[in-house]
């Protein structure tokens, strides 16, 4: 881990510049609207420094991250698209919100107090992020806008009982807040009616080196706090197991660059996932205030980028299934390794694996999961 004196937070390195710079902002703009009306708006926050991050309303999408490089250069380090249209028609889970169950649920299927319970199958046998209809396709609304030093967004949906074929009516909310250190904080909170399973994340894609980069992010150097991943079998399942990664690929204790073990076809675990997908078992633990999950450092701008999270997981993505027909922002083609999701979350398929920490949310007992995005600069 490098020193503490070599970081440089947002704020502090661009104090001269933005010396007669107003306060934290927040302000709001509309996207566009769906085919059934519902009008989508964007919400824009952005602190004194310029960090700026822009929320799409459709799918509580963090659609853009604008952030300094070491010599105060701006660019948006987050991989999507433009415009409204391309999220609704070529969904892809670019920054957005993810529920009612991020990650993969064996079979799309779980049993709860003796009763089975069928989802939609969207990630060949499985279901993923919630199955066909999850959070990121459906409109959220404005609960209230808050300017200030911490500036503040609260999102709410209300997901009907038995929708995507999971149990309860859930009441959700999604809180973004963007403060003068550089830190972009979401936070989840769901309450149900009945007995059911939650798991929620951001599934934000980041090069640190701006979206479309040539390079993309696998000269990034990471560093995972994790001794051990669940490791997978072929269909992407964990198999139950806690794996040390010692001596292995998956080995980001200390900073490792992305690209270098990426296409080890020796690795099985490699092979399985065409690259990394894979959650890692962060030492921390579930913990009640947000813990470090990661580290991302891109060498070339000195931007730099931590995950902190209240969960005790972390799904690293390399954007493995990202071949070029996608056609992001600015007119680029993602290909795989041009970003990288981060995504802090209870462990895949935990509804199935006894052993993991329980996804199982109650009545008077609401779900809570606090990530922060935390931005700075190395010289």
């Amino acid at each position: 881990m490098r020193t503490l004196g070599l970081i440089v937070h947002t704020a502090a390195l661009l104090a001269g510049m933005a010396g007669t710079a107003q306060a934290s902002t927040i302000s709001r703009a509309p996207a566009g609207t769906l085919a059934d009306g519902t009008v989508i708006e964007t919400i824009t926050l952005t602190n004194k420094a310029g960090l700026t991050a822009r929320v799409l309303t459709y799918g509580a999408t963090l659609q853009a991250v604008i952030a300094p490089d070491r010599n105060g250069r701006m660019a948006d380090v987050v991989l999507g698209y433009d415009d409204l249209k391309s999220f609704v028609d070529y969904p892809n889970f670019f920054g957005v919100t993810v529920g009612r169950y991020a990650n993969r649920i064996a079979g799309g299927t779980f049993t709860l107090d003796g009763k089975r319970y069928q989802l939609p199958l969207n990630d060949k046998t499985n279901s993923l992020h919630g199955g066909g209809k999850g959070f990121d396709k459906v409109a959220w609304r404005v609960v209230s806008i808050t300017p200030g030093a911490v500036a503040k967004l609260v999102l709410a949906y209300t997901s009907p009982d038995g929708e995507s074929g999971y149990p309860g009516k859930l009441d959700v909310t999604t809180t973004y807040t963007l403060d003068e250190s550089g830190s972009l904080g979401i936070t989840f909170d769901a309450k149900t009616t009945k007995p059911t399973v939650v798991n929620m994340t951001n599934h934000g894609i980041f090069d640190l080196g701006g979206e479309g980069s040539p390079t993309g992010a696998m000269g990034h150097l990471l560093t995972i706090p994790a001794r051990a991943i669940t490791p997978v079998d072929a269909k992407l399942i964990p198999t139950g197991e806690l794996r040390p990664v010692e001596g292995t690929a998956f080995d980001f204790r200390a900073p490792r660059v992305i690209g270098r073990s990426l296409r080890d076809g020796r690795d099985q675990q490699l092979r399985y996932g065409q690259g990394y997908d894979h959650n890692f078992a962060l030492d921390k633990g579930v913990t009640a205030t947000p813990g470090l999950a990661a580290r991302l450092m891109d060498p070339a701008s000195g931007r730099v980028l931590e995950v902190l999270t209240t969960e005790p997981g972390l799904q690293f993505y390399t954007g493995n299934f990202l071949d070029g027909t996608f056609v992001g922002k600015s007119g680029h083609l993602y290909r795989m390794g041009d970003g990288i999701a981060l995504e802090p979350q209870k462990f895949p398929d935990a509804p199935n694996q006894p052993t993991f920490v329980s996804a199982r949310v109650d009545p008077g007992k609401p779900y809570h999961h606090q990530m922060i995005y935390r931005f700075s600069v190395q010289r």
